[in-house]
């Protein structure tokens, strides 16, 4: 891990920062409305697993019921055509930009500086959930407890580490506003 986190921040500089925003927020712009009014009309008001922060294995069998035969198809299919898309193109704007703000306001002894790989844990319990939840969708109506019940802890991992992702991007930028008001008072 410590490897991958010295190479982000070898590889990120500020162009590619910028690049991996305006892929972010054209996705954003572009392709999440129409992923989200898909998966409306699959779900309907059933709801779905990626949109919540948690919950209990039932309500996940309650969605699988909800969406019948075809949507249980469409959500499996939506996981691995847009999910599998989505978490890189998140992954790589926040990873690239945590490691160039921080490499600028933390020095690289700092622990601070390990921040960038939060992206990638939210990444994997992204990918974790979609296993998970679609494994669930594919055997329903047949019982998939143990998955069904470390759904819901991938889904909150997930949202813990892709959230707090933002966070520690925002928690950088104010540091870095901090230090350039110091930096000017002095001057």
């Amino acid at each position: 891990m410590k490897k991958l986190s010295v190479w982000l921040y070898q590889v990120s500089n500020g162009w590619l920062a910028l690049a991996a925003l305006v892929v972010f927020l054209t996705f954003t712009a572009l392709v999440l409305p129409a992923q989200s009014a898909q998966a409306e009309a699959i779900s309907g008001e059933a709801g779905s697993p990626d949109m919540s922060f948690f919950y209990a294995p039932q309500s996940l069998y309650q969605m699988a019921d909800a969406y019948g035969e075809q949507g249980r198809s469409a959500y499996i299919q939506a996981r691995f055509t847009f999910d599998l898309i989505w978490p890189v193109v998140y992954t790589l704007f926040l990873s690239t930009a945590i490691s160039w703000v921080y490499a600028r306001v933390f020095a690289p002894e700092s622990r601070w500086r390990w921040a960038n790989l939060a992206p990638i844990l939210g990444m994997g319990f992204d990918y974790l959930e979609n296993l998970a939840t679609s494994l669930v969708m594919y055997r329903y109506p047949v019982s998939s407890d143990l998955i069904a019940w470390l759904a819901p802890f991938f889904t909150a991992i997930k949202w813990i580490f892709v959230n707090g992702s933002f966070g520690l991007l925002l928690l950088g930028g104010a540091v870095a506003i901090w230090r350039l008001a110091r930096k000017s008072k002095s001057v």
